[in-house]
């Protein structure tokens, strides 16, 4: 059963037991079936059975082979499924001939992923972007969902922050979409103010990235130092950004934000949808790519999670390569020198990583000595509020103030050094 808390929040109680299937035109796809089976659990489906077929062409009615559909149908009945997860995108008319044969609820991996989101999204913001992607990828398939939602009434695949009913015809649901992105167009535009305050404060961004469950939130509570955030060891843990204010011993300060994780084969309407929250990773300073170092297949992670920036134009930004979860397997080599090898969990390697970050952001940071006269008294202020000087005194001329700035504070305060 599905039930709404208080305060509006999906809570799933029931679980699925479901049947997932895979079709391979040649190419591996168990890390694909693998990632999948997670996915399900993650949206409290029990997996009872796996069924892949190796075809030469995807059927273009039933997306599987004839015999193999009767043997789904077959399977699904002595197990009992009551749902059927396809590895891959189906059409509506495919959704409805392949109901028409196993006789229970057919959803493919966008369904499943937005679902998954949907169940999830905690801010505003959040919801009108899953609401947003579902009715995106809803759109098309009206068709298929309306026999669909006729067979189960709801469950995986049809809930939703702001849920419309699938039947609702193709003008209802553009109407919703234009008013969720006049919406979102508001939420841009606060971002973007908040953005600008940001750059004038000139307080370095740092962007966590990469593959759900590599450990990003953990990564993010242990450099600030308290949990500010929701991490578990499971898919989509966190998916609204969290940005967090870490301040260095020397008194400097950047800005720490955490971002929802990747997967391969993500919903390209979700990656539409969640532009606004991941524009906080082109705008970024510095990206930290986290990798599950424990991941047999962590190189493949690491592709998809270059593609989805490649996506959102934001590859070439300056990146460390953070291998997480080392204390998992025995030995492991970082790529290069703009890579690490650390464990969140037990703290191993969480110094150096903090100071390679600070060598990244803070590059063009060189020690000067400045006479402040007193009547300055404001530009005095305004250093002690954006760092920590490391010498502070005050003399008969002014305050000297020896202190590490950036090339633009340095161009700004030039009239006040102390020439050597």
């Amino acid at each position: 059963m599905i039930h709404i808390d208080s305060e509006n929040n999906v809570i799933i109680s029931e679980e699925y037991k479901a049947i997932l299937v895979g079709v391979s035109t040649g190419e591996d796809i168990s890390y694909s079936m693998e990632e999948l089976k997670a996915l399900a659990e993650a949206a409290n489906s029990e997996v009872i059975g796996e069924l892949v077929q190796n075809v030469d062409k995807i059927n273009a009615g039933t997306f599987i082979g004839v015999g193999k559909l009767d043997e789904l149908a077959e399977l699904a009945k002595n197990m009992e499924a009551d749902l059927v997860i396809f590895n891959d995108e189906l059409s509506g008319m495919q959704i409805r001939n392949i109901e028409d044969v196993v006789d229970v609820r057919v959803i493919d991996r966008t369904m499943l992923i937005l679902d998954i989101f949907a169940s999830r999204a905690i801010s505003k913001e959040g919801k009108l972007q899953v609401e947003l992607a579902q009715l995106q990828y809803r759109m098309p398939r009206l068709l298929g969902f309306g026999k669909s939602l006729s067979r189960l009434g709801g469950g995986i695949g049809t809930r939703g922050p702001g849920e419309k009913k699938l039947e609702t015809d193709r003008r209802h649901i553009q109407r919703r979409m234009d008013e969720i992105k006049k919406e979102m167009e508001e939420v841009k535009a606060n971002r973007s103010i908040q953005r600008a305050k940001r750059d004038k404060s000139d307080i370095p961004v740092v962007a966590l990235v990469g593959y759900t469950n590599a450990g990003k939130s953990s990564i993010m509570n242990s450099l600030v130092k308290e949990k500010h955030v929701f991490e578990k060891d499971m898919l989509f843990a966190t998916l609204d950004t969290a940005s967090r204010l870490v301040e260095l011993e020397d008194g400097r300060k950047f800005i720490l934000i955490d971002t929802v994780g990747f997967v391969s084969k993500l919903p390209h309407a979700l990656v539409n949808a969640f532009k606004a929250t991941l524009e906080e990773v082109v705008d970024a300073d510095l990206l930290l790519h986290v990798v599950d170092a424990s991941f047999e297949n962590h190189d493949f992670q690491i592709e998809v999670t270059e593609k989805v920036l490649k996506e959102l134009n934001a590859e070439g930004k300056e990146t460390i390569l953070v291998f997480n979860k080392v204390d998992k397997v025995e030995s492991f080599v970082s790529f290069n020198s703009n890579s690490i090898n650390i464990s969140a969990k037990t703290g191993f390697g969480m110094e150096e990583l903090k100071k390679l970050i600070v060598s990244k952001i803070f590059s063009d940071f060189e020690i000067v000595e400045l006479m402040i006269p007193y009547d300055k008294g404001s530009i005095v202020s305004y250093i002690n509020e954006k760092t920590k000087p490391e010498e502070t005194k005050y003399e008969a001329e002014g305050t000297y103030i020896r202190v590490a700035l950036n090339s633009a504070d340095r161009n700004r305060l030039c009239q006040y050094f102390i020439k050597q």
